[in-house]
């Protein structure tokens, strides 16, 4: 893989894009970047209150704004937020600038991870678990979509799907 060449995970809440993005960039000596701790630096304030203020839509706009300045730079793994994919404008920013890896887990298990994180405005709602599955629902084929690699997570540790990444990486690399 090329020293410039850009690392991009999306996939849903829970599906591990942060703990796993740590580990890969420091495996692949670049710089981990969080879009989501990134839009909460730029504005001072958390997601949740950005959500209560603006909405969905006024967060996606700030969203779509830090996804372009983030994927410009390089040598990064870079996690997005789960619904970074919904723009056409941040899939094309991820797939033109990046190597885009969807991390993929099964419902129950996206549930299980998100379950006691009351830092996830979208669900904040009576029926959490129905909420998740409409934005799998909706999301996955866009992630598939973007997608340069599929990696599932289920059943791995942290340290086995960085592995099985950098593998994938190098099979990549070599086509």
């Amino acid at each position: 893989m090329p020293d410039n060449k850009n690392v991009f995970l999306v996939g849903p809440m829970g599906s591990g894009k942060t703990t796993i993005g740590r580990q890969l960039a420091r495996r692949l000596k670049k710089t981990f970047v969080d879009s989501d701790h990134e839009i909460e630096n730029h504005t001072g304030a958390s997601i949740s209150l950005i959500f209560d203020i603006e909405g969905e839509e006024g967060f996606r706009k700030r969203e779509c704004a830090i996804i372009d300045e983030l994927t410009q730079r390089e040598n990064i793994v870079l996690a997005t937020g789960g619904g970074a994919i919904l723009r056409e404008e941040n899939r094309a920013h991820l797939k033109n600038r990046g190597t885009v890896i969807y991390l993929h887990a099964p419902l129950k298990k996206l549930f299980y991870r998100t379950s006691r994180d009351k830092k996830r405005p979208l669900l904040q709602t009576g029926n959490p678990r129905e909420k998740l599955r409409k934005i799998v629902e909706q999301r996955d084929p866009l992630y598939r979509e973007s997608a340069d690699l599929i990696i599932d997570t289920e059943n791995r540790t942290v340290h086995q799907v960085v592995n099985h990444i950098i593998q994938r990486l190098k099979k990549l690399e070599q086509q």
